[in-house]
């Protein structure tokens, strides 16, 4: 078939065929031209052409993969910073702050638990737009394209808060044009998906407002100590003022920052008149009000070892890390009485000697037979030494150790309160001999009372009073000296005791925490609870919810502890615990000294509360002092110091509960045998003449006291049957 030839309404210019290139036209005469000459201007249409639609293709390519990228981007996880909360440890109330823990300080409120007024000064001071817009402003974003083309940064200016939102919660704070783009992206995004509201809410939850406050809440109480749904309309125009540069606008910093701060706030208020948010006459009536004064929260004081030992107990129960405490946005309930722990510190800042600052001091205090730990005083500023001196600290237990022999002796079936011993001193027991030692008494097996004090015959109640070691050395050869330590650890006491005879003089070292521990399973009737600190802890986002359950467990005979405890009420009634006379109400408990006077006890008990509390006095470098001509005391022992220190606290800590009385005792072991004959002395020593004897009154309400150095007994040195170890302080 023959080509088509051109309509001749058209005119051809040339036909095509290589055999045109140079030929003449055969029109009109017109003389040849060249190619380039022939299409005159028409490239230069097609070159225009071809770049317009190289910008529409461009243009709709680009409008294509914004598309795409609107439709298939998700939103990010948020980031670290953004989710973190503050982790708040409250009083047992719940309700009282005891302490915050947490690297970042943010608490979260639902914005209609806030007056509007919050949310209007804030969008007075970034964007009041906020609700005319879709996420961006297009205004804002042609300003920033321009900056950033005259290579003044990607992110200058036209962000909104939506987009600073989406910035501060799923994005880095990079300069980068992708940086921007994927904001712009989702704060439109978001602004499909979530109500205007619902973003103010996030805004204001996630924005750092200075002095460490990440988010509206946390804001109000680090500039004006209340909670953000008390914020007036000034105090919200003042937040809202700061966030734009916080160093720029806290007053705390100076006079300049103050200077800018009352710019801006007014520039925020003005801006809430004009948006009709703010009556103008209210307006001119408002002042501006200043931030209080702040200081970074730290751990800092006596309330800094209780949150240690919190976290410690969330790590160890709960499996938590530090970071999961520390950006958890944890609600912790401890078991921490304020009015308790109040008067625990009073006690020891109003009871401690002034002159004597190298002298240390532990208390702690338990609920008999649940183990909730109300008050705890481990040092005064934790910010200052981390040696918690309730937990950390171990001391030789001196005479505290003595109950632990008389649960033991009562559960063995061979004693029984009534009965009487010889009280002499010093006596010779063959268990008690220690033919290592460098002196003949020790060789011998010699038990001295202290002060070199003798006792004629008396019944275990008096010898409780008078901490009798001569009776005790019989009562752990009765006993056993492994009972004494199995005891020890079925009341609660943790840290090793060696089964040897000494072992009821306190010869071991212990911590004040488990003491009270222990010394509560008497009050308790036999149940030992194990010391906690946490009752409740919950995460924000639900995670978990966690309420402790108390662990106790009846280890011994209800009646062996109420003959126990009836014993013990003999030390306060009579003995060298007279000091806790004065609360008025029944009190059973043991002082105890050890040798040289290197620690000092005082343990004792309420049906209701037990507390221990240890003394001692640390050298320079860590070793044991003397507790000599210290304070204004010729020397320190159970009775004194630490006695007045219980007694000072538990005061206070027991207004308002109700006066018990301890259960009656029950005399076990009535057909129990009575103890052997008194050892003879040995030859080569002088058995010294006895004292008066010194016997209980029958009668609970007997107050005849003897000296304090009849009644207060250290731990012996020459007594036992091993080595005995100084008091020590580990650290």
């Amino acid at each position: 078939m023959s080509r088509q030839s051109t309509p001749p309404s058209r005119p051809r210019s040339s036909a095509p065929g290589p055999s045109r290139a140079g030929g003449s036209s055969g029109r009109g005469g017109r003389p040849p031209q060249s190619r380039s000459a022939r299409r005159g201007p028409k490239p230069k249409r097609r070159w225009l052409k071809r770049l317009l639609w190289t910008g529409l293709a461009i243009g709709v390519l680009a409008l294509i993969g914004v598309g795409i990228s609107y439709a298939t981007i998700q939103l990010p996880k948020p980031n670290d910073i953004a989710t973190a909360q503050a982790s708040i440890v409250y009083y047992a109330d719940g309700k009282t702050e005891l302490q915050r823990i947490s690297q970042i300080n943010r608490e979260s409120i639902k914005i209609d638990e806030l007056p509007a007024h919050v949310g209007e000064a804030m969008l007075a001071a970034e964007n009041r737009e906020f609700y005319k817009e879709s996420g961006v402003s297009p205004k804002g974003m042609a300003r920033a394209v321009w900056v950033a083309i005259k290579g003044g940064g990607a992110t200058q200016g036209g962000s909104t808060i939506t987009q600073q939102y989406v910035k501060n919660t799923f994005l880095t704070s990079d300069r980068t044009l992708t940086r921007k783009y994927k904001e712009i992206l989702l704060s439109i995004k978001i602004d499909q998906q979530l109500s205007k509201s619902q973003i103010l809410e996030n805004y204001l939850n996630t924005i750092y407002y200075g002095r460490g406050a990440y988010g509206i809440q946390t804001a109000a109480k680090a500039y004006f100590d209340k909670d953000a749904k008390d914020l007036t309309v000034e105090e919200s125009a003042v937040l809202a003022s700061v966030i734009r540069g916080p160093s720029y606008y806290d007053p705390q910093l100076g006079a300049d920052q103050l200077k800018n701060l009352q710019a801006r706030w007014t520039y925020v208020l003005d801006g809430m008149v004009s948006e009709g948010w703010l009556d103008a006459a209210q307006r001119k009536t408002m002042n501006m009000p200043m931030p209080k004064e702040w200081s970074p929260p730290t751990a800092t004081g006596t309330n800094g070892y209780l949150v240690q030992l919190i976290k410690s107990e969330l790590k160890n129960k709960l499996k938590l890390t530090d970071a999961d405490i520390d950006r958890g946005g944890l609600q912790i309930v401890s078991t921490i009485e304020q009015p308790k722990q109040d008067a625990a510190v009073k006690a020891v800042q109003e009871t401690m000697p002034k002159d004597a600052p190298d002298l240390k001091v532990g208390l702690a205090s338990i609920v008999p037979g649940d183990g909730a730990v109300v008050a705890l005083y481990g040092g005064a500023d934790y910010a200052k030494e981390q040696f918690n001196s309730a937990t950390d600290a171990k001391m030789q237990g001196g005479s505290t150790f003595k109950p632990f022999t008389l649960v033991a002796a009562l559960k063995s079936g061979k004693v029984n309160l009534n009965n009487t011993y010889n009280g002499a001193g010093p006596q010779y027991f063959p268990e008690f001999r220690d033919p290592a030692s460098d002196k003949e008494f020790n060789r011998q097996g010699g038990v001295q009372n202290f002060g070199n004090g003798s006792f004629g015959m008396l019944d275990v109640p008096a010898a409780t009073a008078n901490s009798v070691n001569t009776i005790y050395a019989q009562l752990n050869i009765l006993a056993t000296p492994k009972l004494t330590a199995d005891t020890a650890a079925q009341m609660g006491v943790k840290s090793k005791i060696e089964a040897n005879y000494g072992n009821v003089f306190g010869t071991a070292s212990v911590h004040v925490l488990e003491m009270a521990g222990a010394y509560a399973t008497i009050a308790a009737g036999g149940k030992q609870a194990t010391p906690y600190f946490v009752r409740s802890a919950k995460s924000i986002d639900g995670s978990f919810d966690y309420t402790a359950e108390p662990e106790v467990k009846q280890v011994i005979d209800a009646d062996v502890m109420a003959d126990a405890a009836y014993a013990m009420q003999a030390v306060v009634e009579y003995g060298s615990g007279g000091t806790a006379r004065s609360l008025g109400r029944p009190v059973a408990g043991k002082t105890g000294t050890t040798s040289d006077n290197k620690a000092a006890w005082f343990n004792a008990f309420v049906p209701q509360l037990a507390t221990a509390v240890g003394i001692y006095r640390p050298g320079p470098n860590g070793e044991e002092l003397q507790m000599q001509n210290v304070g204004g005391y010729s020397e320190i022992t159970g009775g004194t110091l630490p006695a007045s220190v219980w007694t000072a606290y538990m005061g206070p800590a027991l207004q308002g509960v109700e006066v018990q009385r301890f259960p009656e005792p029950a005399y076990v072991n009535k057909d129990a045998l009575p103890p052997p004959p008194p050892p003879s002395p040995t030859p080569s020593e002088t058995t010294p003449s006895p004292e008066p004897t010194k016997t209980r009154d029958p009668s609970p309400s007997a107050t005849a006291s003897p000296s304090p150095s009849e009644s207060e007994t250290p731990s012996p040195t020459p007594s036992v049957s091993v080595p005995v170890p100084s008091a020590s302080v580990k650290p």
